[in-house]
């Protein structure tokens, strides 16, 4: 089964509120096995456009790992103190093999 890939493009606007969301996140996301494969505050656009200034990439063992964790109670709790303090873009990529 192939890993999934979450990525997510941040714009900050509350810091504070970017490490409350962070600390609200990190139990479900140790639960999840989630394993953090970057996170970059100064990505290096090579084409077009990129939003926000934070680029995170998160690694799964599955696309089902990555939706479990995404709609897991513990994360839900915690995605609204990220979008309070951000805006953000989400997607899922499934990797190859």
């Amino acid at each position: 089964m192939p890993k999934a890939y979450v990525i997510f493009t941040e714009a900050i606007k509350d810091p504070d509120g970017m490490r409350a969301y962070a600390a609200a996140a990190a139990p479900a996301t140790g639960a999840a096995g989630v394993r953090a494969l970057a996170v970059d505050s100064r990505p290096e656009v090579l084409e077009g456009q990129w939003h926000g200034d934070q680029t995170v990439i998160l690694e799964f063992d599955s696309v089902e790992a990555a939706h479990a964790w995404y709609n897991s109670p513990a994360y839900e709790q915690a995605k609204p103190l990220r979008h309070k303090a951000a805006d953000t873009n989400a997607v899922i990529v499934t990797g190859l093999g």
